[in-house]
């Protein structure tokens, strides 16, 4: 993608970030229906322009949206998709892109969420490396003849059981909508998917009044710094804390409030 879609896929990417951040989203639900919103703009050419238009305000492609969705998604699919018709796209098939991009980066957040996203990574590895070795089966997925309840029962006799389902839906999809890709490289950009997910940290703060944009970008840097990876800040105020932050990032917690501080002279005066 180059230039505006670029743009706008990575702001994408970022709203999507803060919506599965919030453990109350289901992300498997919200892959399910940015997949469904990708094969709906997929099929529908002449609809996917309009929303692409740049003659069209964004505000008015987002109305547009809100229509043809409304009772049809969830919220947080909804306020998702609309900010993407905001956006402007050098072509209207990058939205698609965008979209399903998304949706497969949402199954692989629930899939992190379970704890599951390295038997995913591994799984779709070895699919990969069956159907390289196996003709017979890559003609069978691959069959434009076939349709697309065929490949899916033939995906179920395969991995149904064997794989996770983060990994079934994945696979599922990619099968029953290739979108001119060959089956290799969709199962490669899955992977890279996977990757770019797994090496991907979140760092929960939590402090007394909202972090000024320097402070948040000084304390990015300093955590990837310390652990090695990209860090996802997820903010939170807690008027609790009396000064200070706290910061968790998975099991650990770097704890420098003022209220920690004094529960623990409190201990210590009480031994």
């Amino acid at each position: 993608m180059n230039g505006a879609s670029r743009e706008a896929l990575a702001s994408a990417r970022e709203r999507l970030d803060a919506l599965t951040d919030n453990t109350s989203v289901d992300a498997a639900k919200l892959a399910g229906e940015l997949a469904a919103v990708t094969a709906l703009l997929d099929r529908e050419v002449s609809l996917r322009r309009v929303i692409t238009d740049p003659a069209q305000s964004g505000e008015a492609k987002a109305e547009l949206v809100g229509r043809l969705l409304a009772n049809q998604v969830g919220g947080e699919t909804l306020d998702l998709v609309s900010g993407m018709a905001r956006s402007r796209w050098s072509q209207s098939r990058d939205l698609v892109d965008s979209l399903e991009e998304l949706a497969n980066t949402a199954d692989l957040t629930a899939a992190q969420q379970a704890g599951a996203l390295d038997d995913v990574e591994d799984e779709l590895f070895r699919f990969a490396r069956i159907v390289v070795s196996n003709t017979e089966l890559r003609s069978a997925l691959t069959d434009r003849a076939a349709t697309a309840s065929a490949k899916s029962q033939l995906l179920r006799s395969l991995l149904g059981g064997k794989a996770s389902a983060v990994t079934e839906r994945l696979v599922t999809r990619l099968v029953t909508h290739p979108r001119g890709r060959s089956l290799e490289a969709g199962l490669e950009s899955l992977s890279v998917l996977a990757a770019e997910r797994r090496n991907r940290m979140v760092a929960t703060v939590t402090s007394a009044v909202p972090l000024s944009d320097v402070q948040k970008q000084r304390l990015g840097a300093v955590l990837a710094k310390v652990y090695g990876r990209q860090m996802h800040l997820n903010l939170d105020v807690d008027p609790a804390v009396l000064g200070g932050i706290s910061v968790r990032v998975g099991d650990e917690v770097i704890d420098g409030t003022i209220a920690d501080r004094l529960a623990e002279a409190s201990r210590r005066m009480a031994g």
